[in-house]
């Protein structure tokens, strides 16, 4: 079977530039929508699905495509990068019924009754960053604003206490790095030992006294009877730890350069004419947060007439699939807050939902509020610079100047 067309463009699915690159990636984004929305990426070998329709038909289908074999993209001629010695998976790499199993373990964590009572202490967190912002001299937001806020509530859900901040934030940036650079876990070898030997203190101190935090409710928990092993419980924390501060950061970093790109928006979003809320569906689906996560095919599967081989990646594309002019418009490249909403797959979709799309919705609510509140003039001070990867649409530094 041939796998390409001949009038395929080439779409540069595996550099980073290509990604920072908003109006090369936005026209090719379009081309396989309209042309290829099944595409074979031939450099890497693997499938891509661009349509949004078509990324919501994969989600909700582990029969068809099954998470326990890829994640992030996988290097040329790799087939399943799943097993790594001595590591067990993440909930990210579970198909059912393990997958829901676990995930029960977690989920009542991150009820919207559970997230509310959290408000309280998000917005005195909130209301720390933005008064310590300087008036008059640039400041780095990421550092200042977007990450304090997801990084010390996860934290404390965890029970890490503030003096341990430091290297918590240095192992999730780490590990991002390893995901972005498509580099497996054992490649991450130093950092996980360093993480999972501080959990595992922990650990042990909360089975003699429990306390309330997500850490004491792992080492309680149990699966059909059988309790979590120590390694599983570390890879929860690894997981929650990275999930739970990486993509809100990026959320309200990306979220302001888009509004300080667009005044206009700004003001309407500032001045309370748009909903907070609103605003924050339309930041998600414009700049997501994960640019794409990766099944494998679980048996032969037809779409659109083309033929995805059993144990062939499969690439769905979150960052296509949501600026889909079929579901938003022609102007779908666009940020317009006051657009309708429709079902963006920023927190991806079926299965695998993110167990945190609460949290990360109340945070960057609340961080913006305050933000609006508190210190509502402000302007891009210097060029932005990205984080280089193909996995997250994270950015490094945004210098910003608060009048």
């Amino acid at each position: 079977m041939t796998h390409a067309h001949t009038a395929t463009p080439t779409i540069p699915l595996d550099d980073p530039a290509f990604y920072l690159d908003e109006a090369a990636s936005c026209r090719a984004f379009a081309w396989l929508r309209r042309e290829d929305p099944v595409h074979w990426f031939e450099p890497r070998a693997f499938w891509t699905l661009s349509r949004h329709a078509d990324v919501q038909w994969a989600s909700r289908a582990p029969d068809l495509f099954c998470s326990s074999k890829h994640l992030a993209m996988p290097r040329p001629g790799q087939r399943d990068a799943s097993h790594v010695e001595g590591i067990p998976p993440s909930i990210l790499q579970m198909d059912p019924p393990d997958h829901n199993r676990h995930r029960r373990l977690v989920s009542q964590a991150f009820t919207p009754r559970v997230v509310a009572r959290l408000e309280e202490r998000m917005r005195a967190i909130a209301v720390e960053s933005v008064a310590a912002l300087p008036v008059g001299e640039p400041v780095d937001f990421v550092e200042a604003v977007a990450l304090p806020l997801p990084l010390r509530v996860i934290a404390e859900m965890l029970g890490v206490p503030d003096s341990d901040l430091a290297q918590f934030r240095r192992w999730s940036d780490a590990i991002i790095v390893q995901a972005g650079a498509e580099q497996d876990l054992e490649e991450a070898g130093p950092i996980l030992a360093e993480l999972f030997g501080y959990f595992q203190e922990r650990l042990e101190d909360r089975r003699r006294t429990p306390r309330e935090d997500l850490l004491s409710a792992l080492a309680a928990a149990e699966v059909e009877g059988e309790r979590l092993a120590d390694l599983e419980i570390l890879i929860f924390c690894m997981t929650l730890l990275v999930a739970g501060n990486e993509t809100t950061r990026t959320l309200v970093a990306q979220g302001t350069r888009l509004l300080l790109e667009h005044p206009d928006q700004l003001a309407l979003v500032r001045d309370g004419v748009v909903p907070l809320p609103d605003a924050i569906e339309e930041m998600l689906r414009v700049a997501s947060p994960i640019r794409s996560f990766f099944r494998t095919a679980a048996q032969d599967v037809e779409r659109h007439g083309r033929r995805m081989a059993a144990g062939d990646p499969v690439m769905l594309l979150y960052a296509a699939a949501n600026r889909d002019e079929t579901v938003w418009g022609p102007d779908a490249d666009g940020l317009d807050v006051r657009r309708p909403a429709q079902p963006h797959l920023a927190f991806g979709f079926g299965q695998h939902f993110c167990l945190g799309a609460n949290l990360a919705r109340q945070e960057a609510r609340v961080l913006f509020e305050e933000l609006f509140a508190r210190r509502p003039h402000f302007a891009l001070a210097g060029p932005v610079e990205y984080t280089r990867s193909t996995f997250v649409s994270g950015i490094e530094r945004m210098p910003v100047l608060f009048r």
